[in-house]
């Protein structure tokens, strides 16, 4: 949920759950009250007519006297100045809280020592100051002495004799209404207690839903502030700060992706300084003691200084290839390798390589074969420079493990659909299945003792890799041990398109 429409139910909770609760409420305790009222007067309410309609209830509570005296006072009115007639049917009033009084010429003649009302509410109640009126007929709910609320009913005739008359039928209501007052007023206390309770829950829960999260988050950054990166942040909020937490999650992923692979790197260039700085020791120091026995006159016919100017020769070119390993490793880490690409006929660039790498391997009693599958048209989109380290790296490792005395290497071009595939064939001492999978990672290396003359700095493959990668095509290999190994890779034919008019 965001956190706007999170807001607005809020504040929507804040005004409806407090009068839903407050009518649930009001309801249960006017239920109580109503129920009350019931059993005081023993007559039954409609539903909450006590609340709605208390004129009509009350007025029910006397109905039966009142319609009898009306018909009395009509028919008879002789009779309302039988004193036991009035008496029997104040009895019967009496029993519902109720009593009646007679006047005639505004005095009263009847009921006027009843013992609901003392002297001097019998005189509030003659000069009446308060009244409210419910209703337009002659049904009253009047204040008397500013206290005591009573129903009043009446009913005016004429004495035979014809002097006015009036009957007031009165229901003490004062115990009744001060308990729905006592009510009413419990009724607004309530509902301030729980506007407040409300407002306080709710928004309570607001503020944890935004607070927890953000000081999960406050955490979080406290971590990666003290270098720790190995947590996860999950929060469970509104719409905005959960995406917040993910953004800042992706974040810490990221930092901690760029920590390792500072750390993986730097323990890389730590290896490849020292596998450069141990491969480059023997070569310099054959380099060096060569030098010193041509100075010392070691040399002194000229078939040993031919010999050693050559090895001179050999190991310096062996420097210089560590050199441009370590050059072209630091453009790969950097991705600006340079690349010239341009079409070139496979059967001739492989036969210009096969004539440059055949002149150092007839020395080293190896012998290369190269054998062409494909049409003789074929051509390649590549950079001849950098396919050309690819080669000259391949068959450099192949030289580097070949173990028999008698040594070759087959190089293989074949037709395959869009591609060509190189096939590059030793029968060096080959490579574990285990150590397979690998051969390709950088700094890997199957011979991993320092005092190996191998040498070799464990990016040649590597580059490899990244060269054919970066030209759209494939590399792997097969190998057997003790037998050999096959490198192959593959690259794109350049083909032309046909414009059509």
């Amino acid at each position: 949920m965001k956190l706007k429409t999170r807001i607005f139910f809020t504040f929507l909770s804040l005004i409806v759950v407090p009068i839903i609760i407050t009518v649930i409420v009001i309801g249960f305790l006017s239920f109580i009250s109503i129920k009350n009222t019931e059993n005081f007067y023993h007559i039954d309410s409609h539903g909450f007519e006590i609340i709605t309609n208390p004129v009509r209830y009350f007025s029910r509570l006397t109905d039966e006297a009142y319609e009898k005296l009306n018909q009395v006072a009509a028919i008879a009115p002789e009779k309302l100045m039988d004193i036991s007639y009035l008496e029997e049917i104040n009895e019967q009033l009496l029993k519902k809280d109720s009593f009646l009084l007679v006047e005639k010429n505004k005095f009263f003649v009847f009921g006027e020592e009843n013992q609901l009302w003392n002297d001097q509410e019998i005189n509030s109640f003659y000069n009446w100051k308060e009244y409210i009126i419910l209703n337009n007929g002659l049904e009253k709910m009047v204040y008397v002495n500013h206290k005591v609320l009573s129903f009043i009913r009446e009913i005016k005739f004429q004495y035979p004799n014809n002097e006015a008359g009036t009957i007031y039928i009165v229901t003490y209501l004062s115990d009744q209404i001060i308990s729905m007052r006592k009510m009413l007023e419990l009724f607004m206390y309530l509902m301030i207690v729980i506007l407040i309770l409300s407002v306080a829950i709710i928004t309570s829960n607001l503020y944890k839903s935004i607070s927890i999260p953000i000081s999960q988050i406050k955490e979080a950054t406290q971590s990666i502030k003290e270098g720790n990166l190995d947590f996860v942040v999950q929060v469970k909020a509104v719409k905005e700060i959960e995406e917040l937490a993910d953004d800042f999650d992706e974040l810490r992923e990221r930092l901690k992706l760029q920590a390792e692979e500072k750390v993986k790197y730097d323990s890389e260039s730590k290896e490849l300084i020292s596998n450069i700085s141990h491969d480059l020791k023997t070569p310099i120091t054959a380099v060096k003691g060569y030098v010193e026995g041509i100075i010392d006159g070691v040399a002194d016919t000229p078939e040993k200084m031919e010999k050693y100017i050559k090895t001179i020769y050999n190991k310096s070119n062996e420097m210089d290839r560590l050199i441009n390993e370590l050059t072209f490793y630091s453009k790969i880490d950097t991705n600006r390798i340079p690349y010239t690409f341009t079409k070139l006929n496979v059967e001739s660039y492989f036969n210009d390589c096969i004539d440059e790498v055949g002149l150092d391997l007839e020395s080293k009693n190896i012998e290369l074969a190269f054998f062409n599958y494909a049409p003789v048209k074929t051509q390649i989109i590549a950079d001849a420079e950098q396919l050309k380290r690819v080669i000259n790296n391949i068959v450099g490792n192949s030289i580097k493990y070949l173990d028999k005395p008698k040594g070759f290497i087959n190089i293989r071009i074949r037709d395959d659909g869009d591609f060509i595939l190189v096939e590059i064939e030793d029968n060096g001492k080959g490579i574990g299945e285990n150590e397979l999978p690998y051969i390709f990672d950088r700094f890997y290396r199957t011979d991993t003792s320092r005092n190996s003359a191998k040498g070799g700095s464990g990016i040649g493959l590597s580059i490899v890799k990244k060269i054919i990668e970066d030209h759209g095509g494939e590399i792997w290999a097969t190998s057997k041990e003790l037998t050999g190994t096959v490198m192959y890779f593959k690259l794109r034919k350049y083909q032309e398109v046909q414009m059509y008019e």
